[in-house]
């Protein structure tokens, strides 16, 4: 197995860990992406080979993947960068794994199956945090399940929350989208936080709220289940804030409004800290039924979103250059099956019904 691939976005808060973490399981990426001087001082940093190279440029995105067999793509907002590095990759012959969470995005790149398959190239989006734990949980439910047809899944974020630069321009840029579930096998617009309950993940119910989680799109593709919905836990007054987007999304993704958040997203801390995420860890939840009523329901408990991100995105990446993913387009679960998750340290599943 190689030990290299192109780690585009590098430099950015995911990227330095993703970064880190290859170091650790003895991997040596290709730095990559669009600055030259923070990619010269982090390559001064680890030690790695780096290469500056921007999306709108194609011919200089070939021939930096001219000599890898993969790149990690870590540089959002997806909906602006995928396609020009999933272009290359189709034109290199590259596989292709990224860090997205946006369901345009999986749609996109689920597309293209037929396109990957052909250039026998492996198309693998959501290797992180969003959705590789709640991707393998759908899979698993629907493995106890065989018949279900309608998919719940809950995420709660325990010890506080706080998020990248690229994270937090991705919702800016998502403010004015409403919310989406799926019915029927296709994807319908919802407006923001449209539907609450009550989950239990293992510490009494709390009320959660319904998101735009990758899972709108990815679970369909792993499971085959026509209804999805995914939920979060959030607070009373973020639950307001969205409510009140329904009214407000013209203003909310107005060109003032937009570049007014973005300027207040540069301004914050990157990401949070190494303390930070080390004592939190995040909570998920999932319940899957079939038409006659008949239900099957689990949970998790899983380290930090980032962290996580790190460890399960690496893990991804030696899984395709070992040659152990298929050509065409995949999700986690169905690259790697419902249990692979569980192979990282701190990860746990329990069955309920």
């Amino acid at each position: 197995m190689t030990s290299s691939f192109l780690l585009y976005g590098a430099y950015g808060y995911t990227g330095r860990l993703i970064a880190e973490r290859a170091l650790e399981r003895g991997l040596r990426p290709v730095l990559a992406g669009r600055r030259e001087a923070p990619l010269r001082q982090m390559a001064g940093e680890t030690g790695l080979p780096w290469r500056a190279v921007a999306l709108d440029d194609p011919a200089g995105l070939d021939a930096a993947l001219a000599d890898v067999p993969a790149v990690l793509h870590a540089a959002g907002p997806f909906s602006r960068t995928s396609r020009p590095v999933a272009d290359a990759c189709l034109r290199t012959g590259t596989h292709y794994l990224d860090i997205t969470g946006e369901i345009a995005v999986f749609e996109a790149l689920a597309a293209r199956d037929a396109e990957a398959r052909a250039a026998g190239v492996v198309l693998l989006p959501g290797v992180g945090f969003d959705v590789v734990p709640t991707d393998s949980l759908a899979a698993h439910l629907k493995r106890r399940l065989p018949g279900a047809v309608r998919l719940a899944l809950a995420l709660q974020s325990v010890g506080g929350a706080s998020v990248s630069h690229g994270t937090a321009l991705t919702l800016v840029e998502n403010l004015a989208g409403g919310g989406a579930v799926r019915r029927g096998g296709r994807i319908v617009p919802v407006p923001a936080a449209y539907r609450t309950r009550r989950v239990d993940f293992g510490r009494g119910p709390v009320e959660v709220t319904t998101i735009p989680w990758g899972d709108v799109s990815t679970a369909y593709h792993s499971t085959g289940i026509p209804d999805v919905e995914v939920y979060t836990r959030l607070s009373a007054s973020a639950r307001r804030f969205l409510v009140a987007s329904r009214y407000l999304g013209w203003i909310l993704g107005s060109g003032p409004v937009q570049r007014f958040l973005k300027r207040r997203v540069d301004a914050a801390a990157p990401g949070p800290t190494d303390a930070q995420r080390a004592r939190r860890k995040s909570l998920v939840w999932g319940e899957v039924e079939d038409d006659g009523g008949r239900r099957a329901a689990a949970r998790m408990q899983i380290p930090e979103g980032y962290t996580l991100t790190a460890m399960t995105a690496v893990g991804a990446a030696e899984e395709v250059l070992a040659g152990h993913v298929g050509p065409g387009f995949r999700t986690p679960s169905l690259a790697f099956g419902p249990d692979w998750v569980l192979g990282f340290e701190g990860v746990s599943r329990e069955d309920l019904a």
